[in-house]
This record gives C-alpha cells, structure tokens and sequence, in this order.
C-alpha cells in the first residue's frame, strides 16, 4: 500500500514538471519569436494559465532577450493579477511602467489595451474622471489611426462600454445611452453576441431609471435572446431579473412572478452572491404584491443576509425599501420607518461616493474653504499686507513699462529683419524666374519648334508648341508662389526636359522614378528648384557625351524628417566637363546653382533641419568617369 501511495505521488510530481517544462517551452518559444504586435502576441499566449512564477519566467527572460513587447505583457499581467486581488496602487504602478516602454517601442495595440486596463483600475477605485480619462484616451488613439482590425473594434467597444458605464454610476443616463448606442454598432459589425447582450442590459437599467419602462423591457428582451443564443446562464438569470422588476412596475405581478421563479434554481447553482441577493430581494418585492408576506420576509432575509456578508450597498438599499414596504402593509409603521431610514442613510452614502454632481459640489466646496482661509490670513496681516501691496505694484508698474518698451523695441527689429527677408527673398524669387526664362533658353525652344514646322511635321511641332506653352504658364505661375508641391515641380520638370530632348534630337533617355506610396501633394519645395541641376546634367554631362544619354530623376523619403531627389546622369562626368569648359573659347553662362543655395537656405529657415547638397562621381570597373549624381535633401520637420 505504501509503495503503491509513493509510485502515484512519483507520477503527480512529474507530470507536473512535465505539464511546467512545457508551459516554459511554450513561453520561451514566444520570446524567440518576438511577434511585435500585442495582440497576436495575446493570441499566441492564450492558452497559458500565468501564474506568479510563468508571468516572472515571461519578464525576466523577455528582459535578457531585450524582447520589450514580451517586459510590456508581463507587466500587464501582473498589473491585472493585483488589480483582481484589489491591491489597486501596485496594478496602477505595473501598468504605468508598461506604457513607459510603450512609448519607446511606439505598440499602438499595447497602448490601447494598457490604458483601457488602468481605466477598469480606477473605475473600481470610484475615481471616476482618473477613469474617464484614461478610456478616452484610448479611443483618441483608436480614432486617431484609424485601424479597421476586428481586435482595435473590440479594444474600442470596451472602452465605450466602460464610459456607459461610468455614466450609469454617475446617474447620468442620457450620456449613458448615447455611448452604449456607440459600442452597439461595433459588436453589431463584430457580431459579437456577449457584448450586445451586455449593452442591451446596460440600455433596459438606463432606461428604467429615466422612467422609460416599455423601452426598458424590450431592452431586457433584446439581451435576454443574445443571452439564449449565448447559452449564458448568468446572462439569462440578470436578464429575467431585470425584467422582473420592470413588471412589477407595471402591475403584472403574476407574470413577474413567473418570470423570477424560473432563475432561482440556476442563480444558487451558479454561487453568484451579488446576482443571489438581487433574486431573492426581487422575490421578496413580487411576494409583498402578491400578498405572500411570510414568503417575502423569507426572500428579503435572505437578501439581506448575503448583502450584509458581502457588503453589497446598492442591493441593501433595495432590500431595505422592501422591508419597509413589508412592515408598513403588515401595521408595522416602527420597524417600516426604521428600515426607510437605513435605506435612505445607505443611499446617501453610495451617492457621496459615486454621484458626479456631489464629487463637483465637493470640489466647489473645498476650493470655497481654501479660499475663505485665505481671506482670514489677509484679514489678520491687513496692514502689512498694505505696505507690500503698495511697494508690489510700484515694482509692478515699472517692470510692466521696462517690459513693454523692450517689447516695442524686440518686435522693431523683428519687424526690420522681417522686411529684409521678405526682400530678400523676392530678390531671388525675381531672379530665379530671369534665370528660367533667360533669352537663350525661349530662343533656342522656338528655333527647335520653328525646324518643326518647316520640315512640314505639324503634330511635333503642334505637340511641344503646347508642351513649350504650358512649360512657360507654369514658370509664371511657380514666381507668384515660395511654394509648391513636389507633384507640380516634377510635372514642370518633365515639360522643361521634352523642351530640352528636341536640341538633343530626343536622344536623350528621361526617367522620373520615386515611391508609389510616397504623396508627392504633401512636399512643399521652393518653385523650379530643380531645373538648374537637370540643365547642368544635360549641358555639362550629357551635351559632350556620345551614345546612350541617360537622366534619372528619384525622388525617396529617409525618414520623419528629410525625403531625397537624387538627379542622376551617365554623361562624362564632372573633371571632363570642366577640361571641355575651360578649353571653350566662349562660355555658356551658369544657370545659377548659387542662386539655387541661396534660395534653399531661405527654403529651410521655416524647418528644424537644414538642406543639404552631395555630388557623387560615378566610375565604372576601370575607374573611368560614367556620370555624376546630384542628391538634394529637403527637410520635412
């Protein structure tokens, strides 16, 4: 026998250790993973029981694998574990040190669920606007980014729901309505069936509460078939319950009898005191309409015994108005009174805690003491407080005219600086457009349309007669304008180099390349910023180069805070066009790429950042010169 005993306790130990090794299998499988979103990082863990020792397993592991999504789910956990064990302050401290990471890894899920988590904290504290706070926070950030993930949906319906909630606690039913309305419309596209069942009861004791009884009981109707649909025996037990009590309202006792009777067997199966108390408070109340006054004390001591053990306030309120209803038809009219006052007493203490108009009247009435304590200070130091005064608004007066002079003086040479600028800049602006419209430029354009129509080819020199148009509109357009998008000076672009091609024979091979996912609508950039370096790539680069003649325009974004235009040609490259240039007798003139800087430097006063300007020679396999590349970085922030 006592083999046997030590053989079953050798096979319960290891298969405990077995059932643990595989639970730290599991855990550690998850760490190795490192899945960054939070949600799918719940899933994965869904079927581990954390206990103390896995969630301490879970952060100390993720902390040496610097897994910071694995230390944010694991506090957490242990947040919640001391939230359902009330230890409220310790939940609310693991829950701050997870959005702490939160904030250096940027998880919009495990922000969203931390902060709906600390909103639950505080809402069982009472701490209503703490609460209040943190829900709508979380919905902000929901409606913010706009995620359509059926996880984000429900994250969002809890949120709602809680601040229904909040409400209902606050006795402010129409605001109660309004968001339990809201979270309605998710779980209906969730088809969530548990979630509409609870915001239809949510709805009914609203509604009740307002005075709307017919609503209320088809509300309690409504949750009560999602409950059925559920198989939800608490649902179904609250749901009769609820409805119950709307009959009674409205004097059809039997049937609310009826309705009540069904649910008393399952409540005390299920052992839920809190749902048992109002089962039997509701028994009690239909018995004393029915007349059945030794059943209704029966069920009203019942009630008030488990709400007396389990410090149930709101149930205590309704058994005692019961009670004394009992007493007053019985002839009572001591015990009646007796149990009136208890009710109202208790009543009044619950509102204390929970009504909002109180907690403001609160805080109206300790700004008022603070306020009246401070006059009695001023009244005792009254003649002290005179000369201060006086001394005060002398030292007061003075600085108040020091202050404004040098006001009047900072915003004089703001104003002077101000004009300089703008003078400035409309001096680069005006001389940009001279540079883009020079003489040669519009000549040599014509000249090339003009061999068009000479050699009788109307379509060519229809086709970039209107390209040449549109090229020149656009240049008067951008001199109106410091700005313009990076959509508008790529298409410009694009008209100035078919112009171009026609001197070149359309030898040469444009190609404008940049992100598809990249809103060019949203770039600002100075107005034919561009044009002086493809102009440089085309007569410097490419005008001395033979065979293939290529432009690459590109157009990145690096990051947050800078995009990239990289210009890029296959001409001779920038040692050889300079030997060519030096040996010319007649010099092209410069387009004016100081000019450019000049007017990019004016461009990036407005951002945190600077532009920059990089050259990069290109060499092939025998260090040969095959091209240059131009790479302008603009500033976003």
């Amino acid at each position: 026998m006592k083999n046997t005993f030590i053989i079953v306790l050798f096979c319960l130990i290891t298969s405990i250790c077995l059932s643990q090794k595989n639970v730290d299998s599991l855990i550690l499988a998850g760490i190795e993973k490192k899945e960054q979103n939070y949600f799918k990082l719940q899933k994965f863990f869904n079927n581990v029981y954390f206990t103390d020792q896995e969630t301490n397993f879970l952060l100390e592991n993720s902390k040496q694998n610097n897994y910071l999504l694995g230390v944010v789910y694991a506090k957490n956990i242990q947040g919640r574990s001391y939230r359902n064990k009330a230890v409220y302050n310790k939940a609310i401290k693991k829950y701050n040190e997870a959005l702490k990471i939160i904030k250096t890894i940027n998880s919009i899920e495990a922000e969203i669920v931390t902060l709906n988590q600390l909103g639950v904290v505080y809402r069982r504290q009472d701490k209503i606007r703490s609460a209040l706070n943190y829900h709508q926070q979380s919905l902000e950030i929901i409606n913010k980014i706009g995620i359509t993930s059926n996880d984000l949906k429900k994250s969002k319906s809890i949120a709602i729901n809680s601040i229904g909630n909040i409400y209902l606690t606050l006795k402010q039913y129409e605001k109660a309505l309004d968001k339990f309305k809201e979270s309605i419309i998710i779980q209906e596209k969730l088809e969530d069936i548990r979630g509409l069942a609870i915001n239809y009861q949510n709805i009914g004791f609203a509604h009740k509460n307002i005075g709307n009884i017919d609503i209320a009981l088809n509300s309690y109707k409504k949750s009560l078939f999602y409950n059925n649909l559920n198989n939800d025996s608490l649902g179904k037990v609250i749901c009769h319950n609820s409805i119950a009590a709307v009959l009674i309202k409205k004097g059809a006792f039997e049937e609310a009898n009826n309705y009540i009777t069904e649910v008393v067997t399952a409540i005390e199966k299920i052992g839920n005191n809190y749902y048992l108390s109002e089962v039997y408070n509701t028994l009690g109340w239909v018995s004393i309409k029915l007349n059945k006054y030794k059943k209704a004390a029966e069920y009203l001591k019942k009630s008030l015994k488990i709400g007396l053990k389990n410090n149930l306030p709101s149930n205590l309120v309704s058994t005692y108005n019961h009670l004394s209803e009992l007493h007053q038809k019985k002839g009572n009219y001591k015990k009646a009174l007796d149990f009136y006052h208890k009710s109202m007493e208790l009543e009044n203490q619950i509102s204390s805690n929970n009504n909002i108009r109180y907690m403001n009247s609160l805080i109206n009435k300790y700004d008022s003491e603070v306020h009246t304590n401070k006059i009695k200070d001023l009244a005792k130091e009254n003649e002290i407080a005179k000369l201060k005064l006086l001394r005060n608004r002398n030292i007061l007066i003075i600085a108040l005219v020091s202050i404004a002079l040098f006001g009047v003086l900072l915003y004089s040479i703001y104003r002077q600086n101000l004009l300089k600028n703008d003078k400035q800049i409309l001096h680069l602006e005006q001389d940009a457009l001279r540079i883009q419209m020079n003489p040669h430029f519009v000549f040599n354009a014509l000249n090339s349309i003009k061999l068009y129509i000479i050699n009788n080819e109307q379509k060519n020199a229809v086709r970039y007669l209107n390209k040449f148009s549109k090229l020149i509109r656009s240049i008067l357009e951008s001199s109106t304008v410091k700005e313009v998008t990076l959509g508008e000076e790529l298409k410009t672009m694009g008209l100035y180099m078919s112009i171009e091609n026609i001197r070149f024979s359309n030898e040469i091979d444009y190609e404008e390349n940049f992100n598809k996912n990249l809103n060019l609508e949203t770039v600002k950039i100075p107005p034919l910023v561009l044009q002086p370096f493809l102009e440089n790539s085309i007569w410097h680069g490419l005008s001395s180069k033979k065979g293939e003649k290529k432009i690459k325009l590109s157009v990145n974004k690096l990051s947050e805070k800078f995009y990239q235009i990289d210009i890029e040609d296959n001409g001779v490259g920038r040692k050889e066009a300079f030997r060519i240039k030096s040996n010319k007798t007649l010099n092209r003139k410069s387009i004016g790429i100081n000019l450019t800087k000049e007017r990019l430097s004016n461009f990036s006063v407005q951002f945190e950042n600077d532009y920059s300007l990089d050259y990069t020679d290109l060499v092939d396999e025998n260090d040969n010169a095959c091209g240059t590349i131009v790479s302008l970085k603009i500033p976003l922030v």
